[in-house]
C-alpha cells in the first residue's frame, strides 16, 4: 500500500523529511477497523514528532492521526461497525499514523462521519474536537461555575485548529462568553465568524485588555501556544480559584505564582485514553458521535481552510512548513491518495 514516512527526525526542509514509500497492508485483529483512508489532516503534534521521534528497528516511521475513510475489513471483536461504515477519527500516537493508503484503529475511538461533510471537511476536526471537548468538560469543567468570576473563558490561539473548534463548542453547548486571542486582521475575523464574543491581540499584553472588556474577570483560561510567553500575563487576568488548561510542551512551566489565587491547572493529551487503553477509552468514539451531530444540525462548522490533493510526501512536506511558520489558520487538509 502507499505511505508517507521518515527514517531520519529533523527538518522540513530535507528532501527526506517525509518520503513516498510502500509499505504492507495491515490485517486487523480483536477490535481493530482496517479502514481505506480518503482524507487526513495535520496537527502540530505530526511536526512535533517528525522533529524527534525515530523510527523503531530501523523502520518507517508513519505520522497522522486525523483520518475519514471506509471500513473495509474487521477484527474478530469489533461490534460497533460493519463493512462499509463512513468513518472519521483520531487514531492513537502508539500505533502508526494514518498517513497511509489503509490504515489500523481501535473501534472505541472512531465516530460515523458527519453526514453532511464531505471527507476533507470532516477530516479536520477528530483531533481538535476531542481535545477540546476533553479540555472543556472533561478538565476544566466549564459547566461548573467558579463563584464570583465572569463566566468567561479566554481561549488563547483562537485562529489555531484546536482554538477554532473550542469556540465553537463553548457556543453551541455553553451559555460562556468566549473572548479568544488573534492578531492578524484575517485571524481576527475568523474568531469572530466562529462565534467569538470578544477578541483580543496575543500580541500585546493580554490582563490590560480582558479588563478593558468590563465584563470582569473569567473563570476559565484555555491556552492552546505560548503558553510561557503568556503565563505572567494569564496568572493576573484569571479569576481567583478559576481553572487554567493548556495543551502545548513549555520548556519549564512556573505554577507557583498560582498559588496565591488557587488556580487548579489542567493538562490534556487528546491520545491519554488510547496510550493507557484507559476504562473510559469508549468516550472518544461517543463524543466524536456528539460532534458529528452538532456537525448536522447546522450548530458548529469544519474548520477547513485549505485541501491539498493527492496525499502524499510533497503535499504533507508543504502542510508541516505552514504549521510550523505559525500562520496558520483553521486546519490543512489532504485528500485523495
Amino acid at each position: 500500500m502507499k505511505a508517507i514516512g521518515y527514517k531520519t527526525p529533523g527538518t522540513i526542509d530535507r528532501a527526506d523529511a517525509l518520503e513516498d514509500i510502500e509499505l504492507p497492508r495491515p490485517v486487523p485483529t480483536g477490535r481493530d477497523l482496517l479502514v481505506a483512508v480518503r482524507a487526513v489532516s495535520v496537527n502540530p503534534v505530526d511536526t512535533k514528532v517528525r522533529r524527534s521521534a525515530r523510527p523503531a528497528d530501523d523502520g518507517w516511521k508513519v505520522l497522522g492521526w486525523d483520518a475519514v475513510g471506509q471500513v473495509v475489513e474487521v477484527g474478530d471483536d469489533v461490534a460497533g461497525f460493519k463493512l462499509g461504515d463512513d468513518v472519521f477519527y483520531a487514531g492513537s500516537i502508539a500505533r502508526p499514523g494514518s498517513n497511509s493508503e489503509f490504515h489500523l484503529v481501535d473501534e472505541r475511538i472512531v465516530g460515523m462521519k458527519p453526514a453532511s461533510l464531505s471527507d476533507a471537511e470532516a477530516a479536520a476536526l477528530p483531533l481538535t474536537a476531542l481535545t477540546a471537548w476533553e479540555m472543556l468538560f472533561d478538565r476544566i469543567d466549564v459547566a461548573k461555575p467558579v463563584p464570583g468570576a465572569a463566566n468567561a473563558i479566554l481561549i488563547v490561539g483562537g485562529a489555531g485548529g484546536v482554538g477554532s473548534i473550542a469556540i465553537q463548542l463553548a457556543r453551541a453547548l455553553t451559555d460562556l462568553t468566549v473572548i479568544a486571542t488573534a492578531s492578524r486582521p484575517e485571524t481576527e475575523a475568523w474568531v469572530r465568524e466562529l462565534g467569538a464574543h470578544h477578541v483580543i491581540d496575543h500580541s500585546r499584553p493580554l490582563a490590560e485588555q480582558v479588563a478593558a472588556l468590563g465584563i470582569g474577570s473569567p473563570a476559565f483560561v484555555f491556552s492552546t501556544t505560548e503558553t510561557t510567553r503568556h503565563l505572567s500575563e494569564i496568572v493576573e487576568l484569571i479569576a481567583p480559584q478559576g481553572r487554567f488548561g493548556l495543551i502545548d510542551d513549555p520548556d519549564a512551566l512556573d505554577v507557583i505564582p498560582f498559588k496565591r489565587k488557587a488556580i487548579s491547572i489542567h493538562w490534556e493529551l487528546m491520545f491519554t485514553r488510547s496510550i493507557f487503553q484507559t476504562a473510559d477509552m469508549g468516550e472518544q468514539g461517543r463524543i466524536l458521535g456528539q460532534v458529528a451531530q452538532l456537525i448536522d444540525e447546522r450548530r458548529i462548522r469544519t474548520t477547513a481552510t485549505s485541501t491539498l490533493t493527492p496525499i502524499n510526501a510533497a503535499n504533507l512536506r508543504q502542510a508541516h512548513a505552514l504549521l510550523e511558520s505559525g500562520r496558520a489558520r483553521g486546519k490543512v487538509v489532504l485528500e485523495g491518495f
